[in-house]
């Protein structure tokens, strides 16, 4: 492939649910234009897009994937990404880069929480937008219908640029709005004919609405039009191409991958009056300023996805924001301040790669082999840092534990590079559980990445249960005297101390007091008391669990000139701790979790309810966008330790939520 100017340059995201047929719509568009010979299909598990392994056997999306092809003199990487939630950091990463998302509708189901969850993360960002109206030749369908909903679901910028030709099994063929002229695709073949008679007052009708709201983003072409001039096709198209750009216009295009028809002509829209990297909005530095896409300043890219393939190795695939990049460039990581030779370029198209010898500003490529690049760095002269594309909160943890001795020693290995290829991954290990937790956005997400880690990584890895990190604390004072005593000949060990202690606030942690008097404990041995109580603390209290919020007072002693020592305060010091712990009136505390739950407005009721049943306490609620509702609630977290599973039951995959440690209450009906 010959190297494209910034202007000819399309980065395209396609998005969409879960089975509305964004994948197939990528393989149709490699088959117009000429790079398969045949369309490929999901159940025969051979499209370009869905090369992993994990991708075919389960029948759809999980990774996203580049695919790069021309198109009428116009380079366009197509970036097709998951529709299923567990899968959002791949969708959020390829927006992050995209210059216009092509937002995939199944005209079989109509608009539904993923588009409207896209199209609020890309409008918030700024990103032009126009929609794919699918499935079109499937029984029981009506685009009208999917326009309205389009319409009533977002704003009057909705424009839809075609008609189909029949629905249902006769869809034939498309209607242009612009040009007044319509697209047969029959046998094979794509014919340009008059659009047919009994479609003459539908198009009319449309299209007059169509022109009136294009001709109000320009005041010149909307005094002509008012004056009864009509605007030409080209002036039209480049009104509308403006208001893409500055997405204030949405058009609406249709058609069926599957078959397909009206392919190409989405296309010919992308190259036509989608934004090239100049007109769209710049990618932005970590300050959040916008990084000045220019050819020939220093390059600077930004790596928004990290895979490792069985040939090439690891894989950095990324945006050039500014300059342009040839083979065998040296840059500057700006994470690590290591310099890193870019030696090879690529083009992907799924798993296979083309050699580049040269990219321009604006394109997006990929490096093989880079000594230490992770996903989000920045390569460059150093000067520039860019932002990182965000990444979904994870809702989902599993404590994971090796197969074998051998797999214990590469695990933690595979677990880093697993999440340098897949950021919304994290892996922690709380010092209270000693447990190692993956943790994501779902279920599907964290089993689809441990059989990734067994695949590519050969180690072993199973599931235990998740560990709450419960603590102990006292209700009341207690006093106690803790003795150690010991005779081996020679110098023995000998410390008393007595220790009093005191419940504080929930959250104070730890107080330690002094009120040795007369040199009964020498001063020296004070601190070795104060340890041993920590430590007893850390090893836990009547229930086993750590032991928090309390006074403990040194108040009395004894000593030995001879066999006294650190370690013997240190043992008298714990002993005396754990004799008053047992009469403190000890309670178990559970953690408790702040929680943002995130739902549809006709699922709040039945979310609440199930809350109330996992002794939440609910806070407050308030209404955001497209009717979803957002429930503030306190929530315990033994409860919800599985709660993205069941809230993507109770709301049918459209409900989200996010959960952080807020304080430790204590746990109703424990033992005392």
């Amino acid at each position: 492939m010959k190297t494209y100017p910034t202007e000819r340059i399309r980065n395209v995201a396609l998005v969409g649910s879960s089975g509305a047929g964004k994948t197939m719509l990528a393989e149709a568009m490699l088959f117009r234009a000429g790079v398969l010979d045949r369309m490929g299909g999901i159940e025969a598990r051979n499209t370009v897009c869905d090369h992993e392994p994990e991708e075919r056997e389960a029948g759809s999306s999980q990774v996203m994937a580049l695919a790069s092809f021309e198109w009428n003199d116009h380079k366009i990487n197509l970036l097709d990404t998951p529709g299923s939630f567990d899968f959002a950091g791949e969708q959020w990463a390829a927006m992050a880069v995209a210059d216009v998302v092509v937002l995939v509708v199944d005209a079989t189901a109509g608009v539904d929480h993923t588009i409207a969850d896209a199209w609020r993360r890309a409008a918030r960002a700024r990103i032009p937008r126009l929609f794919f109206v699918n499935k079109l030749d499937r029984e029981y369908v009506s685009f009208d219908s999917v326009l309205e909903q389009l319409t009533e679901t977002f704003d009057s910028g909705v424009a839809p640029l075609e008609l189909p030709i029949s629905e249902g099994p006769d869809f034939c063929g498309v209607a242009d709005l612009l040009t007044d002229d319509a697209w047969l695709y029959e046998g094979g073949t794509i014919t340009e004919t008059p659009i047919p008679a009994e479609m003459a007052d539908r198009v009319n009708q449309v299209r007059e609405s169509l022109i009136e709201g294009i001709v109000v983003a320009d005041d010149d072409l909307l005094e002509r039009y008012l004056e009864g001039d009509m605007p030409s096709t080209e002036e039209l198209e480049r009104t509308l191409g403006a208001g893409v750009a500055d997405a204030s216009v949405f058009p609406v295009v249709c058609g069926s991958a599957t078959v397909p028809i009206g392919v190409d002509r989405l296309c010919n829209y992308i190259c036509g009056i989608g934004p090239s990297p100049l007109q769209a909005r710049p990618m932005r530095d970590t300050a959040g300023e916008p990084v000045v896409l220019a050819g020939d300043g220093a390059p600077a890219l930004l790596v928004f996805k990290t895979t490792v393939d069985p040939y090439l190795g690891t894989v950095s695939v990324f945006r050039l924001a500014t300059g342009a990049l040839g083979a065998d460039t040296v840059l500057v990581n700006s994470r690590t301040r290591d310099s890193e030779r870019v030696r090879t370029l690529f083009l992907l198209r799924g798993a296979s790669s083309e050699p580049a010898s040269d990219l321009a500003a604006g394109d997006i490529g990929a490096a093989a082999k880079l000594a230490d690049t992770a996903t989000g760095d920045t390569l460059g002269d150093g000067s520039i840092e860019l932002a990182p594309p965000p990444q979904p909160e994870p809702m989902l943890s599993f404590a994971v534990v090796p197969r074998s001795k051998a797999d214990e020693e590469k695990l933690s290995v595979a677990l880093r590079r697993m999440c340098g290829e897949d950021p919304s991954l994290r892996v922690t290990r709380p010092m209270e559980t000693r447990q190692t937790l993956l943790s994501g956005l779902g279920d599907m997400h964290l089993r689809t990445s441990l059989k990734r880690i067994e695949r590519k990584f050969n180690v072993g890895v199973d599931i235990e249960d998740l560990r709450i990190p419960f603590r102990e604390t006292i209700t009341a004072k207690a006093a106690a005297e803790g003795k150690h005593k010991k005779q081996t000949g020679g110098h023995g060990q000998f410390g008393i101390a007595h220790v009093r202690i005191e419940p504080l606030p929930r959250g104070s942690g730890f107080e330690f007091a002094d009120e040795i008097s007369g040199g009964v404990i020498p001063r020296q041995y004070i601190p070795a008391v104060e340890a041993g109580i920590r430590e007893a603390m850390e090893n836990g209290g009547k229930h086993g669990y750590p032991v928090v919020d309390l006074r403990a007072t040194v108040y009395d002693g004894k000593h030995h000139s001879v066999d006294s020592s650190e370690m013997s305060f240190k043992m008298a010091g714990r002993l005396a701790f754990n004799a008053a712990m047992s009469e403190a009136r000890p309670v178990v505390l559970e953690p408790v979790s702040r929680v943002d739950v995130r739902v549809p407005g006709e699922c709040l009721g039945d979310v609440i309810g199930d809350l109330s049943s996992r002794r939440a306490i609910v806070q407050g609620t308030d209404s955001g966008n497209y009717g979803e509702q957002h429930i503030r609630a306190l929530v315990p977290e033994s409860e919800i330790v599985r709660y993205a599973i069941d809230l993507r039951s109770i709301t049918g995959g459209r409900g989200s939520f996010t959960a952080d440690h807020d304080h430790y209450a204590v746990l109703p009906g424990a033992p005392s």
